[in-house]
Order: C-alpha cells, then structure tokens, then sequence
C-alpha cells in the first residue's frame, strides 16, 4: 500500500529501481483511491529522477576511464 511520500533517498539504485517497480505495480492496479495514487505518482518522480541522477553519474565516470585507456601508455 502507498503511503505518504518518503523524502528518503534510497541506498542504491537498485534499492530505487526495486522500489519504483513496485510502485509501478501498485499504480497499475487501478485499486489505489485518488489521494495515494498521487502520493504514488510523486514517490515515482523522486524515484525515477535519483536513477536519471545515477545513471549520469554512472555514465560519466566510464567517459572519463574511456578517455584514460584511449591515451598511448607512458602519458
């Protein structure tokens, strides 16, 4: 069940992708009245943008090591 919106920040991204599914599920249901499906629709938001956050993250760290291997050895 849905409940109010968590301000927490989860522990990983898997921890928030694991979440986020799960919210996904419960939205889908089409039981959840009005108030927590906006509670829900909100959560996902903060979900949905802690993953974007990460996977940025994530993807800028490997263009660094990239651009480190692409580099002739002895530099």
């Amino acid at each position: 069940m849905v409940t109010k919106s968590k301000k927490i920040e989860p522990a990983t991204y898997e921890a928030a992708l694991q979440e986020l599914e799960q919210l996904l599920v419960q939205i889908e249901s089409g039981a959840l009245p009005l108030d927590q499906l906006l509670t829900g629709y909100q959560r996902g938001a903060e979900l949905l943008a802690f993953c974007r956050s990460r996977l940025e993250a994530v993807q800028t760290q490997i263009q660094v090591l990239d651009a480190n291997l692409s580099q002739p050895l002895g530099e």
